[in-house]
């Protein structure tokens, strides 16, 4: 599926893979190329940058998970907050 303001040559697949594995493997995020060129130039920034090791990854997780973890009561909905049973459950 193309639109008009398609790029004429986007990223290829092993490019966006290998993209995604060096980010993960460097700790980093980057924005989605639109082009080949873009993807062969975040690829070569990312290639520039450390790897993160693999306890850094692990606390990074954790402390995602703690954040997470921390605020997640705020999104569960209360028994008091619905009236009703089963298919004719509705908000309060």
């Amino acid at each position: 599926m193309t639109n008009s303001h398609s790029h004429p040559h986007p990223p290829t697949g092993k490019q966006l893979s290998y993209l995604r594995s060096l980010a993960v493997s460097r700790g980093e995020t980057f924005v989605v190329p639109t082009s080949k060129s873009e993807a062969s130039s975040e690829i070569e920034r990312l290639k520039g940058r450390r790897r993160s090791s693999r306890a850094d990854r692990a606390a990074e997780r954790y402390a995602g998970r703690q954040i997470a973890d921390r605020w997640a009561p705020a999104t569960n909905v209360l028994p008091e907050e619905i009236e009703g049973y089963g298919s004719t459950a509705r908000w309060a």
